[in-house]
């Protein structure tokens, strides 16, 4: 029997072998150029995924074996470990760190997948094992993205994580949003994904978020999928791949950018 977490396990399994894959190309040079994560390098990207990892396999075998989720400390003093790292230390290890997580989650049979639930101390309450590696899927799908692109500006966000999170973006825009950059105004805009032709309204006022199709918008936006999830994730910037995305009405794409700036 299928569970919800099967694909989202799955993604990740794929996305952890494409990457892999490509930082085995890698050479020292590569590992210390500044990634489209504009603050990190590309090792100190793989030094983020991989201290991730870390952390968030304790949490989840946290979870699965009913003892405490890891604090604060555990997370500071993984943190500090990685961060004392050489480049190529941080490239091998966020291979093996991440790989472990990966065989985690694949080892969990489907009545843990179904009944476990994991404990995130900035969420407000615990989550399943799907929600679990979907919140992983998302921050390694963008961060493998800001490897990627440090190489090649065209790279993108890949398919198979899209299908899965462009269902979830909505809930991050209030989130991720800053809306200081909008002086207090209010817009409502008509969104259109030109790749699966998806509409629905974004508010953007005080806060950010998703609406039914307003019948008399300010103005639209109109993207492909993959473009949405780098815009609200602050990824959809020069020099990388834009093609595809138009802008009407009262606000430029660059306004857009200033209220999702990204992490």
């Amino acid at each position: 029997m299928s569970t919800a977490a099967d694909s989202v396990i799955a993604v990740l399994r794929a996305g952890h072998d494409r990457l892999t894959a490509f930082v085995g190309t890698l050479s020292p040079d590569d590992l210390t150029r500044r990634s489209a994560a504009d603050e990190w390098t590309v090792a100190q990207v793989l030094s983020h995924l991989g201290s991730g990892a870390e952390i968030h396999l304790a949490t989840v075998a946290a979870g699965r074996d009913g003892t405490p989720a890891p604090d604060s400390d555990f997370n500071k003093g993984v943190w500090a470990r990685w961060d004392a790292m050489a480049p190529a230390e941080q490239a091998a290890g966020f291979v093996e760190s991440n790989g472990r997580l990966i065989e985690m989650f694949e080892a969990l049979d489907t009545t843990q997948r179904e009944n476990v639930r994991v404990v995130f101390g900035w969420l407000p309450a615990p989550v399943d094992v799907a929600t679990s590696a979907r919140l992983r899927l998302s921050e390694f799908a963008l961060h493998a993205w800001d490897v990627e692109a440090a190489l090649d500006p065209r790279a993108r966000v890949g398919a198979d994580a899209v299908s899965i999170l462009i269902g979830h973006v909505p809930n991050m825009f209030g989130f991720l949003s800053r809306t200081e950059s909008l002086g207090g105004r209010e817009y409502r805009l008509a969104v259109r994904l030109t790749d699966t032709d998806q509409e629905f309204g974004l508010h953007l006022g005080d806060s950010v978020a998703r609406t039914e199709t307003p019948a008399e918008p300010d103005g639209t936006l109109a993207l492909p999928a993959e473009k949405l999830i780098r815009l609200v994730y602050g990824r959809l910037k020069e020099p990388y791949d834009t093609d595809g995305v138009s802008v009407t009405g009262p606000l430029s794409l660059d306004d857009l950018r200033r209220v999702f700036p990204g992490f």
